[in-house]
């Protein structure tokens, strides 16, 4: 593609890094499905391809997609996005450094520092992602190297506005890492707002069909992305050619699902808010949301993952998931299909006990893009 000029993006989705094979013209990107690479004479690199830890073709179109889609200048593909999570702290920190992590994440990304950067000496304090001077106040001058957001929040969709948190990073010397799992890049740019890191699961709205797991880093500086470049190899929890191959695939139509994805969501919230049932209902769509503001100026749409909380406590939100059809009862997020689940007894369930532990009467949902219809009254039977 030119890149002197400005696309769209939708453009660069289908675009980015897919250049037409130079043997067949080919529109999609081959599987390269080898390990290594024949040298021209000993140290003559065909295009710097030697080993496919180090970089494989497939791989490498993806990562240019990443970089592209997320206003970054590299992008960086990973087996799963724990391990792009593990990869980036060992590339920004050594032991008795510390990160600053929200006070409500994902339940493994809360575990791999807990039990395991923890145990190899990086320390953590929560702090709210909705009030910039906690997370000030958490930092310790000097030691403080990552301050760690996801907005909005799993699974409480709380929301960080991004700008004012990196201005806070960056007095403190410290990097600001968003992850943009829930969002998507299609409808928040981080980068864009001061971010210096990019996380993703790709597993979720990037490959978007359940069928993948992997994981994405995407970064500006060229110092830090030669740090982690150095760190993906030497550690080399990289993405497979035929996992970059599928979400490569599931980038293309980002754009359309998430627009879907919102539409259906909103009308679920519309749904939840007037059932009796209902006691609070989680999503930065609402008006009455506390981040609703930085929500709407720094996302394009609001998404599809939407909690709320029911009456009858844990065992009404279990019947609930339990009963439900059209949305499977399922772990992950953000593909096509409808998902449900209880947080406190799945994806959650290694915070309990913990300032991060979730209410036991909270269900999460993430809409997918079926017949609006057929969700409403699946919820409506579920919860009846």
């Amino acid at each position: 593609m030119n890149s002197e000029h400005s696309y769209g993006f939708e453009t660069l989705a289908i675009h980015a890094g897919n250049e037409p094979d130079p043997t067949t013209g080919a529109v999609v990107p081959p599987i390269y499905a080898t390990s290594t690479y024949k040298q021209d004479g000993v140290g003559g690199l065909r295009n710097g391809y030697e080993y496919s830890r180090s970089a494989n073709p497939t791989r490498t179109a993806l990562e240019e997609c990443l970089a592209a889609i997320e206003a970054g200048t590299r992008g960086f593909a990973f087996a799963s996005g724990l391990a792009a999570e593990d990869t980036l702290i060992r590339s920004l920190c050594v032991p008795g450094d510390h990160v600053v992590f929200p006070d409500d994440a994902y339940g493994g990304t809360f575990r791999l520092f807990s039990k395991v950067l923890g145990a190899w000496g990086v320390e953590m304090t929560p702090a709210a992602v909705t009030h910039p001077e906690a997370i000030r106040a958490a930092i310790r001058p000097g030691k403080t190297k990552v301050v760690w957001l996801e907005t909005p929040t799993n699974p409480l969709l709380n929301v960080a506005d991004i700008a004012i948190v990196a201005q806070i990073a960056h007095d403190a010397g410290a990097i600001l890492v968003v992850d943009n799992t829930f969002a998507s890049p299609y409808l928040q740019q981080p980068l864009e707002l001061g971010a210096d890191v990019v996380v993703h699961s790709t597993t979720k709205y990037m490959g978007g069909h359940s069928d993948v797991i992997g994981g994405a880093l995407i970064v500006r500086d060229a110092d830090l992305a030669d740090k982690i470049a150095f760190h993906q190899n030497a550690i080399g929890a990289v993405a497979s050619p035929f996992d970059s191959f599928l979400v490569l695939r599931g980038i293309k139509t980002l754009g359309v699902r998430m627009d879907r994805h919102s539409d259906n969501a909103e009308k679920v919230v519309d749904f939840l808010q007037r059932h009796k049932g209902v006691t609070s209902v989680l999503y930065p769509g609402v008006e009455g949301h506390p981040g609703h503001e930085t929500a709407a100026k720094q996302m394009k749409r609001f998404g599809g993952i939407v909690s709320f909380r029911v009456t009858g406590g844990e065992q009404h939100a279990l019947d609930i998931c339990n009963k439900a059809e059209v949305f499977t009862l399922g772990e992950s997020l953000g593909g096509v299909e409808s998902l449900i689940e209880h947080p406190g007894k799945m994806t959650h369930a290694s915070v309990a006990g913990t300032p991060l532990e979730v209410p036991a009467d909270l269900i999460r949902l993430s809409v997918g893009i079926e017949t609006i219809d057929d969700l409403l009254q699946d919820l409506d039977r579920a919860m009846s």
